[in-house]
């Protein structure tokens, strides 16, 4: 793995022994992690596969600009920074976005095209608030802990668990993952909540495939549905997962449905 630097920006990036794809991938991670969750299996397993893999760190994640301002980011500045890494790429990229990555899709594609995008458990273009009324009546304590996290609060581990997996995960690999969580930006959640809504109307449209999960407590799959009902699609539904898709043991069936749509398009 090379961590490069977009200006101020931490791309981690995975390249191929034989580049045999015109188009490289970008990865683009959901709230409270950062360019870290991509590369503990995508990345390199994209790359074995022929595409130069690439993970963003939104600024105030990682190792990205000015953390200690993160509050003041907003979903605007997320997708400028998804711009300014695109710009430098070598090709224009594939953007794959899970859950707040997803949103920073859809806001991408007001102003820019992409040659295709995918959409893994992302935030619906109706925003959040569905999901947090179904979190209040069904999961109160992960909503209250969600928020905890948000304000940099410590929680209980099992509750990064219960938000990401479904499927068994190792202590060890639960302990890492808690260790590399860190706060999110309130005003780009209440972005993503009311403020800034993806506008369908004034987005580009490439090739889009939408996934979900079948246990995910965060985005539920009929969250996924109306997000691929928005776009005219149809969502494909992963069962026996939970939101991590990325992290959970069975991420690779994820990934080589990834590739294989691509492979289809010639991506």
């Amino acid at each position: 793995m090379n961590t490069n630097r977009f200006g101020e920006l931490e791309v981690l990036c995975r390249a191929p022994a034989r580049m045999t794809h015109d188009h490289p991938l970008l990865f683009i991670h959901g709230a409270y992690v950062s360019a870290w969750c991509w590369d503990e299996h995508f990345l390199p397993w994209f790359a074995e596969r022929g595409w130069a893999a690439y993970a963003l760190s939104l600024s105030g994640h990682g190792a990205s600009r000015r953390r200690d301002h993160l509050d003041s980011y907003s979903l605007d500045d997320y997708v400028r920074d998804v711009a300014e890494v695109a710009a430098r790429l070598p090709a224009p990229p594939i953007l794959v976005g899970h859950s707040m990555g997803g949103m920073v899709v859809q806001k991408y594609l007001e102003h820019h095209d992409a040659p295709a995008i995918v959409l893994m458990a992302a935030v619906p273009p109706q925003g959040l608030m569905g999901s947090a009324v179904g979190l209040m009546f069904k999961k109160p304590t992960l909503l209250a802990d969600l928020n905890n996290i948000m304000n940099g609060t410590d929680v209980d581990i099992r509750s990064l668990q219960e938000a990401l997996f479904h499927q068994p995960v190792t202590p060890s690999a639960l302990r890492r993952y808690y260790h590399l969580s860190q706060p999110e930006s309130h005003r780009a959640l209440w972005d993503m909540t009311l403020f800034n809504l993806p506008q369908p109307t004034r987005m580009h449209r490439p090739p889009m495939l939408i996934l979900g999960a079948q246990h995910d407590h965060l985005i539920p799959p009929d969250q996924v549905h109306m997000t691929a009902a928005t776009y005219g699609r149809q969502a494909e539904i992963f069962a026996g997962i939970g939101h991590g898709m990325m992290l959970e043991q069975d991420w690779e069936t994820v990934a080589a449905r990834i590739a294989g749509w691509l492979t289809e398009r010639d991506l």
